[in-house]
């Protein structure tokens, strides 16, 4: 008898018919991961570049271009790619500054609670003292904010422009979280109040002046979203 050999060109038997599927979704899975790589990798060089313009544009020299485009300009610098080259030039600050804040919840009858003022300037100066790795947040982000509102609001308190309008924001939030996490009861409006105290010259010379007296800002009373609820 003559054995009976199956053909080359014969059907393929399932193994080979399951590699075949497999290796298709292997290739088709590589072809998915590297259109998403290219896809990443495209918006990370776009992203880039864009930053890089907006903040080029920022730092420039007033023109045509940044005076256009502002507020596009401002909505991505601030608040965290903001460019402050006091780095190189550092001006260290003459006063001390103390910034305290209290509450103020109406009731359903109509009735006003007051708080007592909360010290935030201690809160963060006992983060820092003794402390051999104080973070950022402790050492800047109060005094910060409050120098960034100096700048924008002068001394009447009015927001002007978009950015004083952000920055008064930032500042009432700042204040509103850091009571919030003491758990001090309801609010809805908070209040800052701002103390400043000259650093005097060191020297004997300076030793004999008189010592220049406590300047207190008080601001209006700032509605907030409803905390302690």
């Amino acid at each position: 008898m003559k054995d009976i050999q199956q053909s080359d060109s014969g059907p393929a038997s399932p193994e080979c018919h399951g590699e075949v599927v497999a290796a298709g979704r292997r290739q088709r899975g590589a072809r998915v991961l590297k259109g998403g790589l290219r896809t990443v990798v495209f918006l990370c060089l776009v992203t880039t570049l864009v930053h890089v313009v907006l903040v080029f544009l920022h730092v420039a020299p007033a023109n045509t271009v940044s005076k256009r485009y502002s507020p596009a300009i401002n909505a991505w610098v601030y608040p965290y790619f903001e460019q402050n080259w006091r780095l190189f030039a550092p001006d260290p600050d003459s006063v001390n500054r103390q910034i305290l804040v209290r509450t103020a919840h109406t009731g359903a009858d109509g009735s006003v609670k007051v708080s007592a003022w909360f010290d935030l300037t201690a809160v963060d100066n006992s983060a820092v003292d003794h402390n051999a790795f104080p973070s950022h947040t402790a050492q800047n982000l109060l005094r910060r904010a409050w120098t960034s509102y100096t700048e924008t609001h002068g001394g009447d308190d009015k927001a002007r422009t978009e950015r004083a309008v952000m920055i008064q924001k930032y500042l009432t939030n700042i204040a509103a979280d850091r009571v919030a996490a003491r758990n001090s009861g309801t609010f809805d409006f908070i209040q800052l109040r701002v103390v400043t105290h000259s650093i005097p010259v060191p020297g004997a010379a300076t030793s004999s002046r008189p010592r220049t007296p406590a300047e207190t800002r008080l601001l209006p009373w700032w509605k907030v979203t409803a905390h302690g609820k």
